[in-house]
């Protein structure tokens, strides 16, 4: 009778336990829906008034959102007379955007692949101040750009009242006007900047009148790279050895390979698939194809993050028992 007891106390915690698995288990196939939650809006409040055109749009997370839509009009979403934005962000629940002086509107709403929440909406006024108060936003690239291309375009936001928009380019800190790499206006929004040597690259930008300036936008870094990685040293199989399936191929890793490039040949020396040259992350990777007697040949490159390959390392081959 004590042993059927204690089967029988443990009966619910088991089915509860079950239930639980089973109810995660669920929600990892079935997307939960957004319907019934809300999005908060954290700035600008609704009300809000501001002498900054810089600004920036911030919300509370909501749980199992994957993206968020965010839109802004002049005056207001009931007689809209202009969409400044309409937007998706990808796991962000935060923008800056730059605008003119006068009455906008604002709202977002959490989306995930099957269900939405509905739209907050808040409003906020900008009143027309001095160009010295503002903050010119930097676009594209994005600050940490790395790339082995000799051109880029650099963009930045319009800033409204100015005449025209200086842009800096330095190598250190901007304390040496007369010798930075670049520094001259525009009146566009985008600049076409060849690279003149490898390395790292600062730049930013403000907003001039006739009289004033802007303070200086963030600064941005950018990286110049066209040094490819050092060769690949093939490690096993030893060439020429008979080995049986599946062969692993390994190779011994490069310091500044960010992935590699695995070339694997016929004895004709034609690729062996389609799946080949391979993309590895690693330094080794399981070759399951071929027939006993076949012999296959093989060779790697390295590629950095900059996406400079380096050169192919010696041919190795082995055959399959």
């Amino acid at each position: 009778m004590k042993r059927k007891t204690t089967f029988g106390a443990m009966v619910p915690l088991l089915l509860i336990l079950l239930l639980s698995g089973m109810m995660s288990a669920c929600k990892d196939f079935i997307e939960p829906s957004l319907e019934k939650r809300k999005v908060v809006l954290l700035a600008p409040a609704d009300g809000t008034e501001s002498g900054k055109y810089q600004v920036g749009f911030w919300w509370e997370p909501v749980e199992d959102a994957l993206y968020y839509r965010l839109q802004v009009v002049t005056p207001d979403f009931a007689g809209a007379s202009s969409l400044i934005a309409d937007t998706v962000l990808t796991g962000l629940n935060k923008i800056s955007l730059t605008l003119d002086p006068g009455q906008y509107q604002w709202r977002v709403r959490a989306e995930n692949g099957s269900s939405n929440t509905a739209y907050t909406t808040a409003g906020f006024i900008i009143h027309e101040s001095s160009i010295e108060e503002q903050k010119v936003i930097l676009s594209l690239p994005g600050t940490g750009y790395l790339t082995n291309q000799e051109a880029v375009q650099l963009k930045w936001n319009a800033l409204f009242g100015a005449a025209q928009y200086r842009l800096q380019i330095d190598t250190e800190n901007f304390g040496d006007e007369a010798n930075m790499v670049y520094n001259g206006t525009s009146a566009g929004l985008s600049y076409g900047f060849t690279f003149p040597k490898e390395g790292l690259f600062r730049w930013r930008v403000r907003a001039e009148d006739a009289s004033l300036n802007s303070k200086w936008s963030d600064v941005f870094t950018l990286s110049y790279d066209i040094s490819p990685p050092a060769k690949v040293i093939p490690v096993a199989p030893a060439s020429g050895l008979g080995v049986a399936k599946p062969v692993t191929l390994q190779w011994t890793a490069v310091a500044t390979a960010k992935k590699y490039r695995l070339y694997v040949f016929k004895n004709d020396k034609t690729a062996y698939s389609s799946s080949f040259p391979a993309l590895v992350n690693g330094t080794s990777y399981v070759f399951n194809l071929g027939e006993p007697g076949e012999r296959v040949y093989w060779r790697v490159s390295a590629i950095d993050e900059a996406g400079n390959e380096g050169a192919l390392s010696d041919e190795m081959n082995f055959s399959i028992q």
